[in-house]
């Protein structure tokens, strides 16, 4: 099986800001909004760098929303940035009716997603965003796993014609993947090839079932790992290849499990090849205040949660 290293762990959302920071020097075109959370959503490189490219709207991000979408008609590729619960559920009448519905070329940017924004709680940590924004007609949804990827999408949104919903996090995670490796949307990755299971995961949890593939390999179980950045549009090629082989899916997210990642894979399976699947993702709960550490134990989204359904689904085969 193919060894990933990790060679430091860093933030994803400093990922969007070192993306961010370069396209306001190769695209003059970017235009970056903040609702008051520059710092926390590493935007101020780009901010310092591009003061004439950057709006600080204050705490108002329905007004954000309203204000990225009429920078479109100007030509202009608008970024807003604030948390990932305010970035759609704050808003999601002014994604849908002003960026959706219209197909605008808008990047909404979200950071501190799932239960690892950690202690401020589940009035904060939205588990619901990747519902809510795959279900819009229109709108692209991406959850990339560390900070090389971020970075790389960021950049790679910038030259996609129409909405995107950009999903990343607070903690330092692990960083895997090729510091050059260029990001192509709706293209799911194959980390590891396999014969016994696949696992499909995104954002956080990619790590994490490249950990459980190695522990199952110890095991005499051979496991595929996909890493689905894009989960909408769905790699569905990447998906059904790979089943085809195992014939049983685990899907590993750090969201609801109604609405996310798993739901377009059951989608897909049920449409074309059903075989057995498993579920790692938040059980149709709100979170609590914690240590990220914390809350991936109890919500049981880690490696061994992940073992534990490979073994449970290779057994219903």
């Amino acid at each position: 099986m193919k060894k990933y290293r990790d060679s430091g762990s860093k933030d994803t959302r400093s990922g969007f800001g070192a993306g961010l920071e370069e396209l306001g020097k190769t695209n003059e075109n970017v235009v970056a909004l903040c609702a008051d959370l520059t710092g926390s959503l590493k935007m101020n490189a780009f901010a310092d760098q591009n003061p004439d490219r950057f709006f600080q709207v204050g705490i108002a991000e329905a007004n954000m929303m309203g204000i990225a979408a009429g920078l479109t008609i100007g030509g202009k590729i608008p970024f807003t940035g604030t948390f990932a619960n305010f970035s759609t559920g704050r808003v999601y009448d002014q994604i849908r009716q002003s960026i959706a519905y219209s197909g605008k070329n808008v990047k909404i940017c979200a950071s501190h997603a799932g239960l690892t924004l950690g202690e401020d709680g589940a009035t904060h940590q939205i588990l619901e965003d990747i519902g809510l924004m795959k279900m819009l007609p229109h709108m692209v949804v991406i959850n990339p796993c560390d900070y090389n990827q971020t970075k790389a999408a960021t950049i790679a949104i910038a030259d996609y014609e129409g909405p995107v919903y950009l999903r990343f996090g607070r903690p330092k995670v692990v960083n895997f993947t090729p510091a050059d490796a260029k990001f192509e949307i709706g293209k799911g990755d194959v980390l590891t090839e396999g014969t016994d299971v696949t696992i499909i995961a995104t954002g956080h949890l990619v790590w994490e079932a490249l950990q459980a593939a190695e522990a199952l390999e110890g095991t005499g179980v051979s496991a595929e790992v996909i890493n689905m950045a894009t989960i909408k549009p769905l790699d569905e090629k990447a998906i059904l290849v790979s089943v085809a082989k195992t014939r049983c899916v685990v899907t590993a997210e750090e969201h609801n499990r109604f609405g996310g990642l798993g739901e377009s894979v059951a989608q897909t399976l049920v449409t074309n090849n059903p075989v057995p699947q498993e579920f790692v993702a938040v059980n149709d709960s709100f979170g609590e205040s914690g240590t990220p550490a914390q809350l991936m134990e109890k919500y049981g989204l880690n490696a061994d949660a992940i073992v534990a359904a490979a073994q449970k689904v290779i057994a219903r085969k």
